[in-house]
């Protein structure tokens, strides 16, 4: 195990991590974050034209360099509305006095991310994903804020014990773009959220205590918007206990953030293995040439990818958009893994297809694009019961010695399966 960083020139803070916690602001107002640190040098130079065009209209100011620093990127985040209006048509936006004015709802847009919705017709899925809404303000039945009941199963602070051989660490409230339809909006709905190594320790003591946890997945809150030496002490705390076989790491920052996978990141990471990945991937629009170049760095490093997609209404709610999403994904060297149906937060409803679609979309690409382009379309149990897979009915029963199957076109076939 690496020591307690100290005196970190990283962002957000240069003070003596071992012995305080670290707090960023995740409100809706106009403080920046990192606003004092200073933008190092940066490896990532991949900059798609549409990108550039971006950042020559709207920050004229920012190098290049400036640019394709992760830091800078979330610095300049589009984290209130009157900020937000600079890019997007706010007229089409229902009741926006109200929401420019509501401390509920916290915002927060790279401005790499902004670039991808700037110039979209009003309904574009990715705004619709990233911008808030007044309908998260309507609570529908079934709805709650924490609908998998997690805090019911964190036997100390900061960790989810749900499973009996895998914990999810809480490693920080913060995330450098914030999903609509986020599990734990409860977490970056408070003003305030506190991570680093002291919130950290009594978490790697119960799974240093507890040798039935062979699988850490680390999460938040997104674990990359920490610093480097912050994600590699809580890397190698927990490699250092013998009996944590797995580390994983949820992530959305390859797809809003790219800047972050710097060369530097990736060797770190790449000590730590067999280290996963799990990408938070919504729409194929998020695979760019930034992307792309994110995960080539991964991938190379021999960090193993895969994808997590929440189906979502008016997103990506269709089989041509998900397969073109898995399509696209698969290009980049990311497996395809989990479709969830979106969990019952507050005010979430307008995102929420009926379980049939998400079914539909199943059977729509099962037998007409590659096994590895299917993920498992999973409900995570309210109450907390967790991941339910659903599958169409391949599976029609049994006929005397004969298991009888439909394939993908509809078809009936007997397979002889004697049960004696």
């Amino acid at each position: 195990m690496i020591d307690a960083p100290q005196q970190d020139c990283e962002p957000p803070s240069g003070q003596d991590l071992s012995s305080i916690e670290v707090v960023l602001e995740t409100n809706v107002s106009d403080n920046n974050v990192f606003s004092r640190t200073e933008l190092n040098h940066t490896d990532f130079q991949v900059i798609s034209p549409e990108a550039n065009a971006f950042r020559k209209r709207f920050f004229p100011q920012a190098s290049e360099k400036q640019w394709s620093s992760w830091r800078w990127q979330i610095q300049n985040s589009f984290a209130n509305f009157r900020k937000l209006s600079e890019i997007l048509d706010v007229s089409s936006i229902d009741d926006y006095d109200f929401l420019a004015k509501s401390r509920k709802l916290p915002l927060r847009i790279t401005p790499y991310y902004a670039s991808l919705l700037y110039g979209k017709p009003k309904d574009y899925a990715l705004t619709k994903s990233v911008v808030p809404s007044k309908q998260e303000l309507i609570v529908s039945p079934g709805e709650e804020s924490d609908p998998l009941h997690e805090n019911d199963m964190c036997p100390v602070a900061n960790l989810v014990h749900r499973y009996p051989d895998r914990v999810l660490f809480l490693s920080t409230g913060f995330c450098s773009v914030y999903c609509r339809y986020c599990t734990r909006s409860h977490m970056v709905l408070k003003d305030k959220k506190h991570y680093g190594i002291k919130a950290w320790q009594t978490a790697i003591e119960y799974i240093r205590n507890n040798p039935a946890v062979r699988d850490v997945v680390i999460s938040g809150g997104d674990p990359l918007t920490m610093p480097d030496k912050h994600i590699e002490f809580l890397l190698s705390s927990l490699r250092d206990i013998p009996h944590v076989e797995i580390l994983r790491i949820g992530t959305k920052v390859p797809m809003v953030l790219p800047q972050r996978i710097t060369n530097k990141l990736v060797k770190m990471l790449k000590k730590y293995q067999p280290l996963y990945l799990s990408i938070h991937a919504t729409h194929p629009d998020e695979i760019t040439p930034e992307t792309a170049e994110a995960f080539k760095r991964l991938a190379d490093a021999g960090i193993v990818l895969g994808s997590q997609t929440v189906l979502l209404k008016g997103v990506n709610d269709s089989v041509e958009t998900m397969t073109e999403l898995m399509h696209r994904l698969l290009k980049v060297r990311v497996r395809p893994y989990y479709i969830y149906q979106c969990d019952p937060i507050p005010g979430s409803s307008h995102f929420r297809t009926p379980v049939a679609k998400g079914i539909e979309i199943i059977q729509g690409m099962r037998g007409f694009t590659s096994g590895y382009a299917i993920p498992h379309y999973v409900i995570d149990a309210p109450g907390g019961g967790g991941k339910v897979p659903l599958l169409p009915d391949y599976y029609q029963g049994r006929e005397g010695n004969y298991v009888i199957l439909k394939n993908f076109e509809g078809k009936t076939f007997r397979y002889y399966d004697p049960s004696s």
